[in-house]
């Protein structure tokens, strides 16, 4: 079979990654781009005789050296060997998506266009000339329709076709008479050194006029480097003295006039733009005062019906695990090992696996409300909140959004932040926001003290989160990180209703690596944790005279003003650095599965904690430091263990200072 490197290229939300599970399925999988901390989604499929690599690249507007995501999808184009660049871009938007479709022509990449949403577009009356605009841009434009596959055969044989005869869609750009001879200069002096012909050399002669640093310093090291950077400032100087701009922005008028003029020519408009649906519901979903409102509410929802339909589910596997360790306890005679089976693995990791229906939930919900469009406008909404209170614009609120599904991501999303100041404060913010990861124990607690109030709870431990996050960015933006933040520039994609494929797909990717973690670092953890309870040989399992009692009696004292000063919780706050799952394993592990639920954790649990000292306990594992993944992504982003070090410092005296506060006023209004 005949192998295809095919990257799928496109702006944020125009249903790229739709494209991608589409055609990909379960057959795919993430790491990061060598050498560099950015998602890479690839994924593999065959069609007819060709067996095809598919890499999803970054969503990006540009091809500039701004962001590590731009970067990395423009090496991809140039140095990676893809045999086709599939341009997905949004029928309804066309003018905006074509500006990186125009930086990719000018890289001279081998193109097929898929124009997705059509059926967007139709609606605001945009009608499409497909055959002119292929004709036009010189490369074939495929429409297809990313959630029902639509189209997707022509845009498999459009690819193959392409991948044969391959085209430099440089060729087809059309700029003013005055720019292109500017830029032909430039290019004869370029293609005097063979070793800067790797890509077109008017895209080496357009970077270097938009002073883009990775391609000076190529320019710099190769043997006519100096006499192609004296021909770059003469440009500059004339394309100055005759537009009154820099080159920078002359080069971006001649795309948007190229883009115009590829608009009037193949795509019809009518004279107003007609409101759309997406429109009218974003004037309610967006105004000042009804956001903040809307987005608690759709939060207290999805947490109820988190509660609601995950806690029946959850009570079986409770019980299956009783009775499995039950079960395998009356079968093994040393009772050694059968608590280790038992107490240790069984009853750490089932202690945590039992929580999986409400992790499940809270992934397909976070799902649905990335893939309607919700979510951005959640970001879009609190960047409102977060510039009057802080100074600090929403862009920093995207990431912290994505913290509410696991940090390790969240922290890596900062990347996207041209301001340092503002990217090194949006990481020490993320740890803030309530991961997945702590939906254990917020579970084991609200069940245990909070039955009829499940959805309220837990909808005030997140608000409590993102309050926190405020005050101490506020702070931290006084002391830390003065200065001023870049403007905040987002988009807000239309809405839709959401891929079930894609929702499950998203899902299961976020599933799978918790169960990965149960098998791994919770296991572990269970096993040191199941052999500090068991030794001294003699003691009773998991008593105060266990090496596991030993340790958390010396670190209890500290957490006493916080109402939680047992052993038990001062160990299970230790060993939730690991992962915040491990706090329930450690729980699971010191109460066992061979007993009747009704004495296991919950028991333990009402044995140690008040109500009172429960919600400081959740506020506790809230906000202090976060596990040792997050911790390494920050040192990983930053390069550096200063500000590792930094966030733990500020996530931990933050978490002893709200519990403090929390438990302290709590008795003083009579609620101990």
């Amino acid at each position: 079979m005949t192998k295809l490197i095919v990257g799928l290229a496109g702006n944020p939300n125009v249903g790229k990654t739709t494209v991608f599970n589409q055609l990909t399925g379960m057959r795919q999988h993430v790491g990061n781009w060598p050498g560099k901390t950015v998602e890479r989604a690839e994924g593999h499929f065959k069609h007819g005789s060709y067996e095809y690599d598919v890499v999803d690249l970054p969503g990006n507007y540009a091809l500039s050296a701004h962001s590590m995501e731009e970067i990395v999808s423009r090496d991809f184009i140039v140095d990676d060997d893809s045999d086709v660049i599939v341009n997905v871009v949004d029928a309804a938007n066309l003018e905006r998506n074509l500006y990186l479709t125009v930086q990719m022509m000018e890289l001279g990449a081998n193109l097929v266009m898929a124009l997705n949403m059509n059926d967007f577009a139709k609606k605001k009356e945009h009608i499409i000339d497909i055959p002119l605009m292929s004709e036009l841009l010189g490369f074939p434009v495929v429409e297809i329709n990313a959630k029902t596959k639509d189209g997707f055969e022509d845009l498999l044989n459009a690819v193959e076709k392409a991948a044969k005869n391959p085209v430099d869609s440089s060729e087809k750009l059309a700029y003013s008479n005055d720019i292109k001879g500017h830029l032909s200069e430039l290019q004869a002096v370029i293609e005097k050194d063979s070793n800067l012909l790797d890509v077109p050399s008017i895209w080496t002669a357009i970077k270097l006029l938009e002073k883009d640093s990775i391609v000076i310093q190529k320019v710099q090291q190769s043997s006519y480097g100096s006499k192609i950077l004296v021909e770059v400032d003469k440009v500059s100087k004339h394309l100055h003295d005759v537009y009154k701009e820099g080159p920078e922005e002359v080069i971006a008028n001649a795309r948007y006039a190229f883009i115009d003029g590829l608009m009037a020519e193949a795509v019809k408009r009518p004279a107003v733009e007609k409101e759309t649906t997406t429109d009218k519901i974003d004037k309610i979903v967006t105004n000042r005062i009804l956001a903040p409102f809307i987005f608690i509410i759709i939060m207290w929802v999805m947490f109820q019906l988190t509660f609601t339909i995950g806690a029946p589910f959850q009570d079986m596997i409770d019980q299956a695990f009783g009775a499995l360790g039950e079960f395998i306890g009356g079968f093994i005679a040393n009772e050694y090992l059968a608590s280790f089976i038992c107490d240790g693995i069984i009853g750490g990791v089932g202690g945590v696996l039992t929580f999986l229906p409400i992790i499940i939930l809270m992934f397909l919900f976070l799902s649905i409300l990335e893939d309607c469009g919700y979510l951005a406008r959640a970001a879009f909404t609190l960047d409102k909140l977060m510039h009057k209170i802080v100074g600090l614009h929403g862009k920093a609120f995207i990431p912290m959004i994505l913290g509410f599904g696991c940090g390790v991501p969240a922290i890596m999303a900062t990347r996207t932040m041209e301001n340092e100041g503002d990217r090194m404060l949006a990481m020490m913010l993320v740890p803030f926001m309530s991961c997945t990861a702590r939906l254990p124990i917020y579970a084991i607690f609200i069940g245990a003290f909070f039955a009829d109030n499940q959805g309220n709870v837990l909808l005030a431990i997140y608000l409590l989160g993102i309050a926190v996050a405020l005050i101490v960015a506020a702070i931290l933006k006084r002391t830390l990180f003065k200065g001023l933040s870049t403007p905040f520039v987002m988009e807000l994609p239309t809405y839709k209703i959401p891929s079930i494929k894609g929702v499950l797909l998203h899902t299961w990717e976020k599933v799978k690596g918790f169960l990965r973690k149960a098998g791994t670092i919770i296991l572990a953890c269970s096993i040191v944790l199941w052999a500090l309870s068991i030794f001294p040989l003699g003691v009773e399992y998991g008593s105060a005279q266990s090496v596991l009692g030993m340790i958390g009696n010396v670190i209890a004292p500290i957490f006493a003003p916080l109402g939680f000063g047992t052993w038990q919780a001062a160990v299970a706050i230790i060993a939730g650095l690991a992962a915040k799952e491990v706090v329930v394993a450690t729980f699971g592990t010191l109460a066992g599965m061979e007993e009747d639920d009704e004495e296991g954790i919950t028991s333990l649990v009402h044995d140690t904690f008040t109500p009172l000292s429960a919600f400081s306990f959740m506020a506790f594992t809230l906000l202090y430091t976060p596990c040792f993944a997050a911790i390494g992504a920050i040192k990983q982003e930053t390069n550096s263990y200063k500000w590792a070090a930094t966030m733990c410092a500020i996530t931990l005296v933050t978490a002893y200072i709200v519990s403090f506060l929390i438990f302290n006023i709590g008795k003083l209004a009579g609620f101990g």
